[in-house]
């Protein structure tokens, strides 16, 4: 009986890391509204019940359409669209990336405000409270991640927690180098009695800049990601014509030695998209 219960909680676990890996936290009451009810963390992304639905829609009609294309056969198209199961995972990390370099935008849109109201003679907890009113007429949708993190660390002040601590509580959860690189410089700035305005002057014209940099990064690398898909999209609708406009020209590839011939090229294809995507990969 207890080796039964052992393979069956063994089993589960196996089940539901499977799940986990494939992005489908959302279907865990627990982990898809753990945002609602802490502060979000940075690190981590948890698809809602309507985007992985979505994801995995899309992914297995992308599937079964290239599958198709290449092998005419439907049953193959429909066993293989069953990988569509996959894609919320991708996706999942697609968002993630998008919310960090928003988060990252942000905040550095708040630096300036910042040393703004620090320039007109505001102290800290002030200016915070005052980078909070510049930010909310920027951002006019109260979910932005920039005027929540502000509100709590407001929220904090106003119950007599020190600064340091609520910022140190956002890089931990942000994992954003120029986040936590802020907050040491502030921390130890305070802690030595330094001119906290020309730290922080200096300290938000080196993130802005880092930041400015990395954008224009990822705009040329948004394009060439643009192209790539262009890329890999060309031989899928030469594909579709040659079968449309020739069907008599593409029938001896769907028998004998010609099925071997297209698996080789769809192979060859997804090893392309894999280097193209590992290249065009930069962590910032």
């Amino acid at each position: 009986m207890e080796l039964r219960d052992n393979y069956i909680r063994r089993s589960s676990n196996r089940m539901k890391g499977f799940v986990i890996w494939c992005g489908w936290e959302g279907v865990f009451p627990s982990t898809s509204s753990r945002e609602t009810n802490s502060l979000p963390i940075y690190t981590s992304y948890v698809l809602s019940r309507n985007e992985l639905l979505f994801s995995i829609l899309i992914g297995s009609v992308v599937i079964y359409t290239a599958t198709y294309l290449f092998y005419h056969s439907m049953s193959l198209s429909i066993i293989l669209a069953s990988m569509g199961v996959a894609t919320p995972r991708f996706r999942r990390q697609a968002l993630l990336d998008r919310r960090r370099n928003r988060l990252k935008v942000q905040f550095k849109e708040a630096l300036f405000s910042l040393t703004s109201s620090l320039a007109a003679g505001r102290s800290l907890e002030n200016a915070f409270r005052g980078a909070l009113d510049d930010m909310r007429l920027l951002y006019t949708d109260p979910a932005t991640d920039i005027l929540r993190e502000f509100q709590f660390i407001c929220y904090r002040l106003e119950n007599a927690e020190p600064l340091e601590s609520a910022l140190r509580d956002l890089a931990k959860r942000a994992q954003i180098e120029e986040i936590t690189q802020f907050v040491d410089a502030l921390s130890a700035c305070k802690r030595s009695g330094g001119d906290l305005l020309e730290v922080m002057k200096r300290a938000s014209t080196i993130i802005g800049e880092k930041l400015t940099v990395e954008s224009e990064i990822m705009v040329m690398l948004a394009q060439k990601r643009f192209e790539a898909k262009i890329m890999m999209a060309v031989p899928f609708i030469f594909l579709s014509f040659l079968a449309f406009a020739a069907p008599d020209y593409m029938e001896p590839l769907y028998n004998g030695i010609g099925y071997v011939l297209l698996t080789v090229v769809f192979l060859v294809l997804l090893v392309c998209f894999w280097i193209m995507n590992k290249i065009m990969r930069i962590k910032m």
